[in-house]
């Protein structure tokens, strides 16, 4: 029912403010769900397991991080059949993120440009949030990343923080140190600041691993705006310091695809149809790069099966979505499952 429901909602939405429509949806899965309503709308999505870095996944497609910047509806957003959903960005320290208006829609060409910077409650009530869910049966992932104050030389601090408080209560744990919304982020993926990066996400995941006897795989999620030569880099560096997976891609900062619209020059990162085929130009990259050593998870630009399809013969193993699932609603989850 929801399936059919949703471009009803969506054109309602989109009569307002992105992020207000933002907050009102979340508020309204939360409302639905705790009723008992939202369950009743729902479909329960075909079984398709992938295993994946060591964990199974109910099903290929997964929420990307982002919108769940808070942790607080998990529940509500797993009975829409998601297999595995990623929160955050989580930082040490809770922060307000960029000055409003930072969330903007480009309808005609499908795609959202956003300069949140991170806006989250903080690690520790971004972890209490988490711990409130009690029905989500699929795999949780948690973002982190560091404070904007932070500066980059102190970065890995904010990571290593972030890393250890997740670790207990994450099934895998992604660093975002791709997000063109906090300056000067994007520098931590030259090969000599992301092998750091990985090095001590690494140590520290070897300490816990022996300490508490589990093992949390982690990821790092890469930006499209990469040319050959990094990509060849940094996946020298990722085999080599045993990184469990990749995400690629975060979004853009390219605008040749949008030119002329009236949102084109806002800053931010641009997410959605402007990216598939170049996110999965990169996802190629990467896996020729990275072989069977460390496999990735596809997101950017993905609109229905047959762009998830493109993503699995680039070479990812699993996809996630955020666009599309704003423009698409429920019904691109369980089209991607089938199709898988």
């Amino acid at each position: 029912m929801l399936n059919f429901l949703y471009p009803a909602a969506r054109s309602v939405l989109f009569r307002l403010d992105a992020e207000r429509a933002h907050h009102l949806s979340m508020a309204g899965l939360r409302a639905t769900e705790k009723l008992g309503i939202l369950k009743a709308m729902t479909t329960t999505p075909e079984s398709n397991p992938v295993s994946f870095a060591g964990l199974t996944f109910p099903n290929p497609v997964g929420l990307a991080a982002g919108l769940d910047k808070e942790a607080n509806t998990i529940d509500a957003l797993g009975l829409l059949g998601f297999g595995h959903i990623e929160v955050g960005t989580l930082t040490p320290k809770p922060q307000d993120g960029n000055e409003a208006p930072r969330l903007f829609r480009l309808p005609q060409h499908k795609a959202l440009i956003n300069r949140m910077g991170f806006n989250n409650p903080g690690i520790d009530q971004g972890l209490a949030n988490a711990r409130s869910a009690n029905s989500f049966n699929g795999i949780l992932g948690i973002n982190i990343g560091k404070n904007k104050v932070t500066p980059n030389e102190q970065a890995n601090d904010d990571y290593a923080i972030a890393f250890e408080k997740s670790y207990p209560w994450a099934d895998y744990i992604t660093a975002n140190f791709s997000s063109p919304n906090t300056p000067g982020l994007r520098d931590l993926q030259s090969e000599d600041a992301a092998g750091r990066l990985l090095g001590t996400l690494k140590k520290l995941q070897t300490k816990l691993h022996q300490e508490t006897g589990r093992y949390v795989p982690f990821a790092l999620k890469v930006a499209p705006d990469l040319d050959e030569k990094e990509i060849a880099g940094l996946s020298r560096i990722f085999r080599d310091g045993g990184l469990d997976f990749i995400i690629a891609t975060n979004t853009t900062l390219e605008r040749e695809a949008v030119k002329g619209h009236r949102n084109a020059n806002e800053a931010g990162g641009l997410s959605g149809a402007p990216l598939t085929k170049h996110s999965t130009e990169v996802i190629a990259q990467f896996h020729a790069g990275l072989g069977r050593d460390v496999p990735i998870i596809g997101a950017g630009g993905i609109f229905s099966a047959e762009d998830a399809l493109a993503k699995k013969a680039a070479g990812a193993s699993l996809v996630q979505i955020y666009t599309g699932f704003v423009y698409r609603g429920p019904a691109l989850v369980h089209e991607i499952i089938r199709a898988w």
